[in-house]
């Protein structure tokens, strides 16, 4: 960048600030509270379910009383993140046509789910992962396994969610110091932390179900409002958003971020694979198929699931394109690098910059992006919990004699434990693009889950090896990778930006660590002296086809 683009940069920056602390200033108090009313109200719910909460089976799997329907709400909730909402919408504000790929492979993904993984997964396990996996393996290593896998791909998850939550605040505050945002994911932490240890599975279904209702009512009044702004004339907003993005009609094809080279058409492939395989290996989502009554309840829930989260997507398209039309990209990338607030800056300008009508669409945009966070944080820190607590604790050092009480205390601890390392990997993460990180969960997910749970439902011949080999395998591939890739080092929206240790030329290390996880669990499987249990396999496929025996 030359010493002038820098100034003027700097300057669109402070003047961007400004705007924002002015708005902020004059409207603090209504945005405060509006806050306070969002997270008073979420934690009512929280309290009121967690006096509901008497065994394992709620605390896990919500006493599997939930509907087809109120699951689907609450998987859309889970899904629909801060990525989704603040991450898509800034990446078609910034790149136009290619932004809109995750939205593309985030829903794809959920025909991978629906067909392959949602209802065998509800018929073998009973509240984690794990329970899946060592049906038909050697307990202590599988579980221990499973454990690693699932903490480590929600921290990932929970990673993107700070991020999402310390940019948001700090824009509707005018924080503009590195103290205050560090300040908001501390906030959030301890919040997630109050949800999952009082609220438990049922606390959490709960919040997510109000959350995905607030958000698709805030998706579709912005839509709205943007169709209205250009008679709903969806030409006159393409071609306007190609006008004001500076790069013409290129904005509307595809190549703005994938495709100027070879470096990332690869990128491009390694993002579509692993938004598409990932889906079906995310723990939270999973552990969401077990508070379900039946098997067929948890089919209606992905149909419920697809159908809602397919809306929503559609509107990101709006929103990003409306934003892009609406706001000049000096000012998206001034406000935030990675482009994480074009969406309620989108809500800002429907409502008039300097009107009161502004500040309250703002301030609830933004209100529902918390909301949004807070409910998809304490989904992830419950399954990375539980996964301890059930698959770590009480049957790895416990050796399957620990009491339910016991194994209930251990989640709530081990709550705190995962709530602590968010914090501190969410400040360094700040001002990474939130799509992209949760790109990277996806990526891990399917790297070392997902392998794993196909070859276990579906191949005869699996064995304990193999399935270390392909989560372990699978996940110091994707981790590795990550770790030297850009996103790390290397580039200025790099996580240390000042120091270059990069030499894996991708930002998502899908397209090596996926296949990698899939051959290593084949490769340890062959060369490995087990014989299968033929009739625990037997046991599982009549299980997991019919939900005979299942809990």
């Amino acid at each position: 960048m030359s010493p002038a683009q820098h100034t003027l940069t700097a300057t669109g920056r402070a003047s961007h600030t400004l705007l924002a602390a002015g708005e902020a200033s004059e409207h603090r108090t209504l945005i405060i509270t509006l806050f306070a009313v969002f997270v008073a109200a979420t934690l009512v719910i929280t309290v009121w379910a967690g006096r509901q909460t008497k065994d394992a089976a709620d605390f896990y799997a919500g006493g599997r009383q939930f509907t087809g329907f109120q699951n689907g709400l609450a998987v859309s909730g889970d899904y629909m993140s801060a990525a989704s909402f603040l991450g898509i919408a800034g990446a078609i504000a910034l790149f136009g046509y290619d932004g809109f790929l995750y939205s593309i492979g985030f829903l794809v993904a959920w025909l991978v789910a629906l067909l392959l993984v949602a209802e065998p997964l509800r018929n073998s396990g009973r509240y984690t992962m794990g329970d899946v996996l060592a049906y038909r393996m050697r307990q202590r290593p599988v579980r221990t396994a499973a454990g690693a896998s699932t903490i480590v791909v929600s921290i990932f998850y929970l990673l993107a969610q700070m991020a999402g939550a310390g940019v948001l605040v700090s824009l509707l505050l005018g924080i503009t110091s590195d103290g205050g945002k560090i300040g908001i994911v501390a906030l959030v932490g301890v919040l997630m932390i109050v949800y999952v240890t009082i609220g438990g599975m049922k606390g959490t279904t709960w919040v997510q179900m109000v959350k995905a209702v607030l958000l698709i009512i805030g998706a579709l009044l912005l839509t709205f409002l943007v169709l209205l702004k250009f008679d709903f004339n969806i030409s006159d907003l393409l071609g306007k958003a190609a006008d004001n993005s500076g790069k013409g009609s290129a904005f509307l094809e595809p190549g703005l971020k994938y495709g100027a080279t070879g470096t990332t058409k690869l990128d491009f492939l390694s993002l579509g694979i692993a938004l598409v395989l990932g889906t079906a290996g995310l723990p939270h989502i999973l552990i969401r198929f077990y508070t379900v009554p039946t098997a067929k309840a948890a089919r209606k829930s992905v149909i419920w699931a697809i159908g809602l989260i397919g809306a929503f997507y559609l509107m990101t398209l709006a929103l990003g394109f409306g934003a892009a039309a609406l706001i000049k990209p000096d000012e998206i990338i001034a406000s935030n690098k990675a482009g994480n607030t074009a969406a309620p800056l989108l809500a800002l300008h429907l409502g008039g910059v300097d009107s009161d009508w502004g500040a309250i669409l703002l301030a609830t945009i933004s209100a529902v992006a918390f909301a949004t966070i807070l409910a998809v944080v304490a989904g992830l820190t419950l399954a990375s919990s539980s996964s301890f607590a059930h698959d770590i604790y009480a049957n790895v050092i416990k050796k399957g004699q620990a009491g339910e009480k016991q194994e209930i205390g251990a989640a709530r601890w081990a709550t705190v434990g995962i709530g602590a390392v968010s914090i501190v990997l969410g400040a360094l993460a700040r001002d990474l693009n939130v799509a992209g990180l949760v790109a990277l969960a996806f990526a891990v997910a399917a790297s070392a889950n997902l392998p794993t749970i196909l070859y276990s439902l579906f191949w005869k011949r699996f064995t304990t090896t193999g399935a270390l080999w392909s989560i372990y395998g699978g996940l110091v591939t994707a981790v590795g990778l990550v770790l030297f890739s850009p996103v790390v080092s290397g580039k200025p929206t790099s996580m240390f930006p000042d120091v270059d240790f990069h030499w894996f030329p991708l930002e998502n290390p899908g397209l090596i660590s996926i296949p990698v996880g899939f051959l290593l669990g084949i490769v340890g499987t062959l060369l490995s002296k087990e014989t299968p249990d033929e009739d625990k396999y037997a046991e599982l496929e009549v299980r997991s086809l019919t939900g005979t025996g299942a809990h």
